[in-house]
């Protein structure tokens, strides 16, 4: 991984205890274990200084939870939740920044209430937050597709591997998490094996596009790498070690600059949007095969790409220049 993960000895047991609950017994990834830990610890800041035992004007990154103990647990009430997302909102957050940390904290209190059942009431139990799950996944037109793919410098030393990167998001709709994953052994003449949320695997079929791209990358993968390091990472970085997700992240967003497709907000998990977009609009797939496809476990997720459709009809329908032409009714 590309990131320095938190030092969670540093943090109260009881807060230690739940990241060991994620990562052993719920199995985890280590990057979600990692954000659960700091949105919990940004909600025991808060309650820290709620309860007058941190000062008001103490700034958030400097405030030690390493000495609060299990009764803080104990005292939290559905207020304080409440109280903790009203400051987000005022800090700015996202509802869906919001939407994250209401699942660590529900998760938090369910693992004490329910799982070791150390607590007597459940304060999180009827949390609700507004969300967003209406709100439609950002992603690239077709136009924009072939822009994105056509815009690297194929003079570069990298460029086929960041070209099979590209094509790899735009056709299968992996997480960046999934890609930095794939090993060489992954590829199965046009097969995929990815690893999801969960530990879950999944095969995806690779269509000709992909098949290129990674025929093409073999030979080159490690053409400029002195001594490769990770072996069985299907792409590596210039010192031969497995391509990490900030890396790929600075690839893609490189690749979008480029393109002219910069500032809009795209990232590379807009490109699995894109992916899921074309193969539902383009390949007029069954909602329960692209929810095999992208891993989803609840195909409510799924189904935002037919919201995406509908949008866009809505939005070709009012395009039509005779739409402008409006003629009442004769009373």
């Amino acid at each position: 991984m590309s990131y320095t993960p938190s030092d969670y000895s540093n943090s109260p047991q009881f807060l230690q205890d739940f990241m060991f609950y994620l990562m052993t017994i719920k199995g985890r990834s280590k990057l979600t274990v990692e954000n659960y830990f700091l949105d919990l610890r940004s909600f025991f800041r808060f309650m820290k200084v709620r309860r007058g035992l941190a000062p008001k004007n103490c700034p958030q990154d400097q405030i030690d939870i390493s000495d609060l103990d299990f009764s803080i647990v104990e005292s939290v009430t559905l207020n304080d939740i409440y109280a903790f997302f009203n400051q987000l909102a005022v800090d700015g957050d996202m509802v869906k920044t919001r939407s994250r940390k209401a699942s660590a904290i529900r998760g938090f209190f369910r693992y004490y209430f329910n799982i070791v059942q150390k607590l007597k009431t459940n304060p999180a139990e009827n949390l609700e937050l507004p969300n967003d799950r209406n709100s439609l996944p950002h992603f690239l037109t077709l136009e924009q597709s072939f822009d994105l793919l056509a815009c690297l410098d194929n003079e570069s030393k990298t460029y086929s591997r960041d070209f099979c990167i590209l094509t790899l998001f735009l056709n299968c709709g992996m997480r960046l998490s999934e890609l930095v994953g794939l090993n060489l052994s992954s590829i199965r003449e046009n097969t995929l094996t990815v690893l999801g949320k969960g530990n879950k695997e999944r095969m995806i079929y690779l269509n000709t596009a992909c098949l290129d791209a990674i025929e093409a990358y073999l030979p080159n993968r490690a053409a400029h790498i002195k001594k490769v390091v990770d072996k069985e990472a299907l792409f590596l970085n210039p010192q031969g070690k497995r391509l990490g997700q900030r890396s790929v992240q600075n690839i893609v967003s490189a690749a979008l600059d480029r393109a002219g497709l910069g500032g809009m907000g795209l990232s590379t998990h807009k490109l699995r949007h894109t992916a899921a977009t074309m193969m539902y609009q383009y390949g007029e797939v069954d909602l329960r095969v692209l929810q095999e496809i992208l891993g989803h476990a609840n195909l409510n997720t799924t189904q935002i790409y037919t919201h995406v459709s509908d949008r866009q009809k809505e939005s070709a329908m009012n395009s039509n220049p005779i739409a402008a032409f409006s003629k009442r009714r004769k009373k």
